[in-house]
């Protein structure tokens, strides 16, 4: 494989037979990835995965022990100075200098990556519109609130116009509102051209922007593709069932269990809502069901099937629910925090 070759296929981020040891943990057992340009994936696992480990070796910070890995072109080994030109990173922590203003740091980042002093200029400062932290610009940035800290840290990710941007866990502790900026700003640049890999533990973030899914788990891939294949894999539907008179409810759901059309599963009443929920697992289960409601005379006001949750998918492809963000140690509390946040 070669950067040459991922630009043919189309992919902005390649990774093949990816490993990492921290002692006599392998954070990373032979992953395989692929990322379309112009795409959000979205990379899913439950603590200690090897979902940071990940980030930070697409975005040079380690080197791995085996494998390969493109990204825009660039082997991230060979050619790392070349790569941190058209990447962006925001990580679990915050890459701002806490003493310095907004603008400052977005003026010292520009520079560094060598834009020339008026384009550093006009950069910081569309960024900071863009992040709605114009106001607050010429402020040192330890007097900013959480969110306002995230979305700078975010807007330092995009001063250099990168190709490719890393998000690990990039809405980690913010608001419900300052939460959807930060997905309305991911989704603004997916549409100008970036290619996003975001590593979260919230499922309605990776189902709001996400256009495909990769789940590891204990350093391995264990699934992949897009939402509803993922759901589809996992197997099983409910079929939704809404009779037009709520009285014939618990006869039915009785008479379905009777018949065992679903196997094991039992049909269950919400009376809420005044429906079934019945578990089936193939066409030929909800046919059967259909038919013997219908042979009851039983006046249906509305049916519909809904796939699993995506909650549901991970519980069921990793054993585990989706829960907080990794458990991770200050960047001052150890030199080798990637052995914690993996």
């Amino acid at each position: 494989m070669t950067g040459n070759d991922l630009k043919a296929r189309g992919a902005a981020v390649a990774v093949r037979g990816l490993v990492k040891r921290f002692g006599e943990t392998k954070a990373l057992d032979g992953v395989d990835l692929e990322v379309p340009e112009g795409t959000v994936m979205g990379v899913l696992g439950p603590n200690g995965a090897g979902k940071t480990t990940l980030v930070r070796i697409l975005s040079t910070l380690l080197q791995p022990d085996a494998g390969e890995a493109y990204v825009a072109g660039y082997d991230v080994v060979r050619q790392p100075r070349q790569l941190r030109r058209v990447i962006g990173l925001t990580g679990q922590y915050a890459s701002v200098d806490e003493k310095l203003p907004g603008w400052e740091n977005l003026y010292l980042i520009g520079r560094l990556l060598d834009l020339p002093r008026r384009e550093a200029r006009s950069r910081a400062d569309e960024l900071l519109e863009r992040f709605s932290l114009t106001e607050a610009a010429r402020r040192p940035v330890r007097t900013y609130s959480g969110g306002m800290r995230r979305r700078l840290d975010l807007a330092a990710s995009m001063i250099g116009h990168p190709a490719v941007l890393f998000l690990d866990e990039p809405t980690t502790g913010l608001d419900p509102r300052t939460r959807n900026e930060v997905w309305d700003e991911v989704r603004r640049m997916v549409g100008d051209g970036v290619t996003v890999l975001l590593t979260t533990q919230y499922m309605e973030e990776a189902e709001q922007l996400a256009s495909e899914l990769t789940v590891v788990d204990r350093g391995k891939v264990i699934a992949g593709g897009r939402i509803e294949e993922l759901k589809a894999r996992v197997g099983g539907r409910t079929l939704r069932i809404r009779p037009a008179e709520p009285a014939r409810l618990r006869p039915l759901a009785a008479a379905l269990d009777e018949l065992g059309i679903t196997g094991l599963a039992t049909t269950t009443v919400d009376v809420e809502s005044g429906t079934l929920l019945v578990p089936v697992l193939s066409d030929e289960q909800l046919t059967a069901v259909i038919t013997a409601v219908t042979a009851r005379g039983v006046t249906l006001a509305s049916v519909s099937t809904e796939l699993p949750s995506l909650d549901e998918v991970f519980l069921s492809l990793t054993g585990h629910r989706a829960g907080a963000p990794e458990d991770t140690v200050s960047p001052s509390a150890s030199e080798n925090r990637e052995e914690v946040a993996v």
